[in-house]
């Protein structure tokens, strides 16, 4: 599910730049008011997607912030396993590296 938000959000974020776009191309073709419209009306089409990924990095921080409390919460409640798990991902890394 979350990735479905995901995708819609792109999606939506590439409707709103390519709309914005086309706003800005047309109002350098045009003059007068209708420029002004134009570009009045990119500028709001601008502000929407500014909001969406204001919204976006906000909850990505609030779930970047919630997963280092459980991680942090689980070492503490756990060390002796978090340092075997972590000798055990160098260690791995290290055959992997030595591979090449």
């Amino acid at each position: 599910m979350e990735n479905t938000s995901k995708d819609k959000l792109i999606t939506d974020m590439k409707v709103v730049l390519s709309d914005v776009e086309d706003l800005l191309k047309s109002a350098a073709a045009s003059t007068g008011d209708t420029a002004l419209a134009l570009r009045e009306k990119a500028s709001v089409k601008l502000k929407v997607a500014t909001e969406k990924l204001t919204g976006l990095q906000e909850a990505a921080l609030l779930k970047g912030k919630e997963a280092a409390k459980v991680t942090d919460e689980y070492v503490h409640s756990n060390p002796w396993k978090a340092v075997g798990v972590a000798a055990a991902a160098g260690f791995l890394v290290g055959l992997l590296m030595n591979r090449r």
